[in-house]
């Protein structure tokens, strides 16, 4: 492992790995010219969290930066409340749960472990129509840890020239699509 990896490409990397060079390049691009309509809703969905306006409780940790050493990632968590010990991931709108949302959750708990919190409950929030989906810590869902640790592997092992697309789909749905030579499209 070289390069600390983030949290939110966890996500990004299982829908596409070549999806995380094109945004890497876009970082100074302003996100209108780029986004997707759902990506400018998730945007302006975090933006009490980022401002630390969610909550004013004292036990209630919001948007704060995180890392952890033993996976090399980094990122910052959405909600922690440190009384309950009940960790956070808001979505704008969650129709499926996808492998990447637990695997970015499971990332903020390594993050939040290694620090020195305590976690009891792991959890995904749908903000469209309020709900709450439990997800097993990852000592209780061996399927999803492995996963997570497999999908940071990838990320270190990738080689953008040795890519094969695989799902026509996911370029029908690719904000890059245009851009992007791997293209099932073309």
């Amino acid at each position: 492992m070289e390069n600390p990896i983030a949290i939110s490409k966890l996500n990004d990397f299982i829908f596409c790995p070549v999806s995380i060079y094109f945004h890497d390049l876009d970082i100074e691009t302003e996100k209108m010219t780029y986004q997707s309509a759902c990506q400018l809703n998730g945007t302006a969905a975090h933006e009490t969290i980022d401002s630390k306006r969610y909550s004013s409780k004292k036990n209630v940790l919001q948007g704060i930066d995180v890392y952890c050493e033993k996976y090399n990632i980094y990122g910052k968590i959405d909600i922690f409340d440190d009384e309950k010990g009940i960790l956070t991931e808001r979505k704008k709108k969650i129709l499926k749960i996808y492998d990447g949302y637990i695997y970015q959750l499971y990332g903020e708990y390594f993050c939040l472990v290694e620090m020195g919190y305590k976690i009891n409950e792991l959890r995904l929030y749908s903000m469209s129509d309020n709900k709450v989906y439990p997800i097993a810590l990852p000592q209780y869902n061996s399927k999803y840890f492995e996963g997570f640790i497999k999908v940071i592997k990838d990320i270190d092992e990738f080689e953008l020239s040795n890519y094969i697309p695989s799902s026509r789909l996911k370029c029908e749905n690719c904000i890059y699509e245009e851009l992007c030579s791997f293209s099932l499209l073309k």
